[in-house]
């Protein structure tokens, strides 16, 4: 995993100046398995130090972030407040490069003692947890309870004495011999990297292959295979790193993907990707970590809460799409109706030719050029006038079917582009507030149940604020039900409306105050539209735009669909880095 022994060891030498002697202020728990405690500085103001243990993205840094809280604090949340409320942190520990970082806190016992407890957070993987440890050495309790039935190896339970996890023998960067090292990697059959990674103390894939590169010049190298000449060049590498570590000089960074997503992060500069990787660099190991998990927790938290609507979503959309192709086969069927009419009024027309028990019938057409002969099918029970009532008789239920047909088609796509504006709504939500905006629109429409839940709902967030490179407000809606609101009452009548062409996106709009908004500020305003739309990874992406007061919504529409006038429409690439840069915070 990234999150290594060496940079779990910059994290603490950077929360050791900042917060050794602070105290805790608040504590919550936006997750089932992070911890967010506030502390009272001496000279820094308050920080915010997470703690996750949780199997994907377990880590400690400090955090800018807001993360929405239950309304209801976990068990665990209420214990630590009673044990740790008001307590001082008096070190921070780490047994050499080993992925658990001690935290003791100076706090006061039932009695008023003062006594000294310990939070244990262990980054290992699926095995991460947070504990907190009672004087004599004992768990008081865990994020996660481990049963004998869980593992064999290491119980974590209330009043069990706490021991270290199992760990091997292994060299420190810090300081090892360069003899030790070659001699340890040339008896293991595996790739340079992955040799590493079982020598070394403390360092991540990444980093392990990046070392490999180094030592290897980019070729594929067995760590038994080494050359005396890509030994000496690994030692050298790992030795300047271990001297940049030792003088606090070493660089943090970020590898994105092309496609934008973010793929690991190091605390040193990885070359290795060449161009298929974008480096983004930072200061400090928290701001760091804090960017690139915020983003991954955003999505995954999304996706847990969300997952019901996702699947009820595109449920619907699925039966909506079915319904209306079946409707289309209906109707291309009722093409030929007229054929029933011209079959009714030809018998009528051949009256004297025809008695009742014939079969058929062979008449001259005389609505085709040259009146050809054809053979019109009889029902030998009914007369011939009887006959001609039945042709009149499909041919007006098929005339109905038709036009019945064209509006339950159209309604039907019209309710499949409604849903469709939901799924994308549901795509860029990112708290649990948007999500319930979301779920109280499908109820009021029908589609889902309305919950009924004693607990307090999350308050509805505002609509999206930027803010332009010229000073304009920018705003956008979350969802349906706040596009109308924003386009139908917040916006002025002169103000600008725009919104992706075509596409299920948000209601964007320049908050004009009576100026005339400039091309860069409409141009930023187009991206935010096209970015916060079901086109946000597309390129040249057309968005319409147009004044507020050519905007209207039809009598019966469903929410956030308008129809409008006057528009003209600019084409831009959406940048998520770019309008987050305007974002307002």
């Amino acid at each position: 995993m990234a999150l290594d022994g060496v940079f779990l060891s910059r994290i603490k030498n950077e929360l050791e100046p900042l917060l050794i002697g602070a105290r805790v202020d608040k504590i919550h728990q936006p997750s089932r398995d992070s911890i967010v405690i506030t502390l009272r500085t001496q000279g820094f103001g308050a920080k915010k130090l997470l703690l996750s243990s949780s199997a994907g993205t377990a880590r400690v840094h400090l955090t800018e972030r807001e993360p929405e809280n239950p309304q209801t604090p976990p068990m665990f949340c209420m214990l630590l407040r009673k044990h740790l409320s008001s307590g001082k942190l008096t070190a921070i520990r780490q047994d050499g490069f080993e992925r658990i970082l001690f935290f003791d806190f100076e706090a006061s016992d039932e009695l008023g003692d003062k006594v000294t407890l310990t939070l244990a957070c262990e980054i290992m993987g699926r095995c991460s947890n947070i504990l907190l440890i009672s004087p004599d050495g004992r768990v008081i309790d865990a994020i996660k309870r481990v049963s004998e039935d869980m593992s064999r190896v290491r119980r974590i339970l209330p009043g069990v004495a706490y021991s270290l996890p199992p760990k091997d023998e292994r060299l420190s960067l810090m300081n090892f011999s360069d003899g030790e090292l070659i001699c340890a990697l040339r008896l293991q059959n595996a790739e340079l990297s992955k040799a590493l990674i079982k020598c070394v103390e403390g360092i991540s894939p990444v980093f392990a292959r990046q070392a490999a590169f180094e030592a290897a010049r980019g070729e594929d190298r067995l760590a038994k295979e080494l050359s005396d000449a890509e030994a000496e060049r690994l030692c050298i590498y790992l030795h300047s790193v271990a001297e940049e570590l030792e003088r606090g000089e070493n660089t943090y960074c970020i590898l994105r993907e092309q496609s934008g997503l973010m793929k690991d992060f190091c605390f040193t500069k990885i070359t290795f990707y060449g161009s298929l990787m974008a480096v983004r660099e930072f200061d400090s190991p928290s701001a760091l970590l804090d960017c690139f998990y915020s983003e991954r927790d955003v999505l995954a938290q999304t996706k847990q809460r969300a997952d019901d609507l996702f699947k009820l979503v595109t449920s619907l959309s699925e039966r909506i799409r079915r319904r209306v192709s079946a409707q289309k086969l209906e109707l291309e069927e009722c093409k030929n109706r007229d054929s029933y009419r011209i079959n009714g009024d030809l018998i009528m027309s051949n009256l004297y030719r025809i008695e009742k028990g014939m079969t058929k019938v062979s008449v001259e057409n005389f609505y085709e050029e040259g009146s050809p002969e054809v053979e019109i099918p009889l029902d030998p029970r009914l007369t011939p006038s009887q006959n001609a009532q039945k042709f009149y008789s499909e041919y007006r239920k098929a005339d109905t079917a038709d036009k019945m047909l064209r509006k339950l088609i159209a309604s039907g796509e019209e309710e499949e582009r409604y849903i469709d504006s939901v799924f994308d709504a549901l795509s860029r939500a990112s708290t649990e507030s948007e999500l319930s905006e979301i779920r109280a629109e499908l109820a009021s429409m029908g589609y889902v149940r309305s919950q009924r839940s004693r607990q307090k709902q999350p308050k509805a967030l505002p609509p999206l604020e930027y803010r332009s490179s010229s000073g304009f407000r920018i705003l956008a809606g979350r969802n349906n039900r706040q596009n109308d609101l924003l386009t139908l009452k917040l916006a002025d009548r002169s103000d600008i409306w725009l919104h992706v062409k075509d596409i299920t996106g948000s209601h964007v709009i320049i908050c004009c105050e009576g100026r005339q908004p400039d091309e860069d500020t409409v141009s930023e305003a187009a991206m935010i539209a096209a970015y916060n739309s079901s086109a946000r990874n597309g390129s040249s992406v057309p968005v319409d735009f147009t004044q507020v007061r050519y905007v209207k919504k039809p009598s019966g529409a469903k929410p956030g669909m308008v129809i409008y006038t006057n528009q003209k429409t600019l084409y831009v690439t959406p940048d998520g880095d770019a309008a987050e840069a305007l974002r307002k915070k």
